[in-house]
């Protein structure tokens, strides 16, 4: 499922190519691509229809798109395969296109949803009380990620600490800090030299902070290549895959020599998920030897 890198690429490209156009028509072409619209594909494309597009958002994973006067946004979810493209008028349709939206303009582009496994979808949702930037009110609890620069170091040191968890946990844990998923979470461990089941209540300030850093350093390499592709589910606006994968330290490297001290990279199962670390960089706590 995409990162924070990934998603950011894509608002990008949204910001760059579909910002201040309005819309003339939607299309939905599978229902399940608007199965987090409760009032149905119908009024998704007829709310839609003559409404300009603001400035995309993001905040962690989650990307929105305010409409004009910022009541409404449009909450893009990916899912695992999700795709926001933007396209010629006139190219042929994708195997997997699920919505379509047609611009009244002649700038000759359209911007299209493609899902292969209908995971990810679009849907209309009221903003938050007070978010100027349109935030949608159903991800109003999610918090703000670590390259936000409203996100609050300090408040974050004190949750760690206090959670009564494991470090990659609470990397994963989106009411904390948004945006980290298990590839950016393994990376950031490794270049702190963090064993993924070491408890939060141990981490001394300076390593909070220091694990902090190596979150905004790795998730910021990976937007520099345009994130992180291991299939061609992933891509940008354009269609373009990200090379982050050819950077990778601990990720998908089982077996692989650590780039530090040249011990084979392990791969344990962990909550569904794997998890990648070097045994000897990383030592395990006593409880999780």
């Amino acid at each position: 499922m995409p990162e924070l890198p990934e998603v950011e690429v894509v608002r990008r490209g949204l910001e760059r190519w579909v910002a201040g156009r309005t819309v003339a028509g939607v299309e939905v072409l599978h229902p399940r691509a608007v199965r987090r619209h409760p009032a149905g594909a119908a009024d998704f494309a007829a709310r839609l229809a003559g409404r300009t597009l603001g400035v995309p958002q993001r905040r962690g994973k989650y990307l929105w798109v305010p409409l004009d006067g910022h009541e409404l946004s449009v909450l893009g979810h990916l899912g695992m395969s999700g795709q926001l493209l933007v396209q010629p008028e006139g190219a042929a349709a994708e195997k997997h296109l699920r919505i379509r939206v047609r611009f009244a303009d002649d700038l000759g582009t359209e911007l299209r949803f493609v899902d292969q496994r209908t995971f990810g979808g679009l849907s209309l949702h009221e903003s938050a009380a007070g978010a100027g930037d349109g935030l949608p009110d159903v991800i109003a609890h999610i918090a703000r990620d670590p390259l936000d620069p409203l996100f609050d170091e300090g408040a974050y040191h004190l949750a760690l600490r206090a959670k009564r968890s494991t470090v990659k946990r609470a990397l994963l844990d989106q009411s904390l800090i948004s945006g980290v998923g298990n590839i950016y979470a393994d990376e950031a461990l490794w270049r702190t030299r963090l064993h993924y089941e070491r408890p939060t209540g141990t981490l001394t300030r300076p390593k909070s902070t220091e694990l902090l850093g190596h979150v905004r350093d790795v998730m910021n390499a990976a937007l520099s290549v345009g994130g992180t592709s291991f299939d061609s589910l992933y891509v940008n606006v354009n269609g373009e895959s990200g090379y982050f994968d050819r950077s990778l330290d601990a990720y998908g490297r089982e077996d692989e020599p650590c780039r530090r001290c040249g011990t084979p990279i392990r791969r344990r199962p962990w909550m569904n998920r794997s998890s990648y670390f070097c045994p000897r960089c990383q030592r395990p706590p006593r409880s999780a030897s």
